[in-house]
């Protein structure tokens, strides 16, 4: 089998077509506001729970959910600062929890926001899965999440990518320590209220995804809208001219300086 099939995933179409889906569907109810009929809890701390996936679409994987809140309605934008830090931490926490296990060939960490994200469910949560036969380090460089710098804080470094996966826009936070938690969560936070408040008055979607290079710590956010054809057809990534480059730094580094003054207010 060649290299390039070991990098497949294979998912059942039959299991997919039973997941619900309150995103196209808000009348349908939400599997995750009723905790009293979740099954297989792994952990929990507050009202942040993590446990498997009851609709394990994907073979030769390790499928979990954290479900973010007991607030259905919310995101990521709202919650206090606390809250935030401690749901970062726990994600983080579990990720490398299961990356110590040593049974997988790489261990994924991504949320889904949005109709356009890929998501099914619009509670808040994130996905953990551990990965049989697929490394993800093979198909991503560092280079993807380099380019031009918008703000530091902490050591904790964001970016706006020159070489993206997928094309347009991608936000890239860098931390290089355990202890950068908290800076990461917050410097997160006030990127996802850009995202959906600043960067373009159409985006209601964004992905993250979570990774381990060279002993950092790295979130990738994509606002998400339609796929360029050029990107579905051609694999040919598109990115900004130099002027909005320039005013999409310049808007970052004065809400990120905002964000730097009051925590140390």
């Amino acid at each position: 089998m060649c290299l390039l099939e070991h990098q497949q995933l294979f998912f059942s179409s039959a299991l997919i077509s039973q997941k619900p889906n309150t995103i196209r569907n808000q009348n349908t109810d939400c599997p995750f506001c009723r905790t009293e009929e979740l099954e297989e809890i792994l952990a929990r701390e507050g009202n942040i729970i993590w446990l498997m996936n009851k609709h394990p679409t994907l073979k030769d994987t390790y499928q979990t959910v954290i479900i973010e809140t007991d607030v259905c309605t919310s995101d990521m934008r709202q919650y206090s600062t606390s809250h935030m830090r401690k749901l970062m931490r726990f994600c983080l926490d579990k990720w490398q929890e299961i990356e110590g296990t040593d049974r997988y060939r790489s261990v994924i960490l991504f949320k889904n926001h949005g109709p356009y994200s890929g998501g099914s469910i619009s509670h808040p949560h994130m996905q953990i899965i551990g990965m049989n036969e697929v490394d993800y380090h093979q198909n991503i460089t560092m280079a993807n999440f380099e380019g031009t710098n918008a703000f530091t804080h902490n050591g904790v470094e964001l970016t706006i990518s020159a070489y993206p996966i997928i094309g347009f826009t991608e936000f890239n936070l860098l931390a290089s320590a355990d202890n950068q938690y908290d800076t990461f969560a917050d410097m997160l936070q006030v990127l996802i209220r850009y995202i959906l408040n600043g960067f373009h008055k159409g985006c209601n979607s964004f992905n993250l995804f979570f990774y381990r290079f060279n002993d950092k710590i790295i979130c990738k956010a994509i606002p998400r809208f339609v796929v360029s054809p050029l990107f579905v057809g051609y694999k040919i990534p598109q990115v900004l001219m130099d002027i909005d480059l320039n005013r999409m730094t310049k808007d970052l580094s004065a809400l990120y300086s905002a964000y730097a003054r009051s925590e140390l207010a």
